[in-house]
C-alpha cells in the first residue's frame, strides 16, 4: 500500500502546538475561578495567549463578571484580561 503525503490545499499542514506555559496558566486561572466564592465557573472558558487571559461564557450578573476579572488578575503570570462574557442583567 502506498500513502500520499498529507496536504491541505496543496500545502503541507501546519501543526500548532499549544505552549506548555499557556496551558499551565490556563489551568491555574481555571482552578482559581472554580474555587472562588461568588463565581459560577461552570459556564466559563479560559484561553491564555502569553500573559493575556481571554474569558468567554455566561455569568449571572455584572458583579459576578467583575469578581471573575478580579480573581483572574490575582493569578501569578496574568498581566491582561480580555472579557467576552455575557450577563443575564441588563447593561
Amino acid at each position: 500500500m502506498i500513502f500520499k503525503p498529507q496536504t491541505f490545499h496543496g500545502e503541507r499542514p501546519a501543526v500548532a502546538d499549544e505552549s506548555p506555559v499557556d496551558a499551565s496558566l490556563e489551568q491555574r486561572v481555571a482552578d482559581a475561578l472554580a474555587t472562588s466564592e461568588g463565581i459560577g465557573a461552570e459556564m466559563l472558558k479560559v484561553v491564555a495567549s502569553g500573559s493575556e487571559i481571554f474569558l468567554f461564557g455566561d455569568v449571572g450578573s455584572r458583579g459576578e463578571m467583575d469578581r471573575a476579572v478580579e480573581v483572574v488578575l490575582a493569578v501569578a503570570g496574568v498581566e491582561k484580561v480580555t472579557v467576552r462574557l455575557r450577563s443575564d442583567e441588563a447593561p
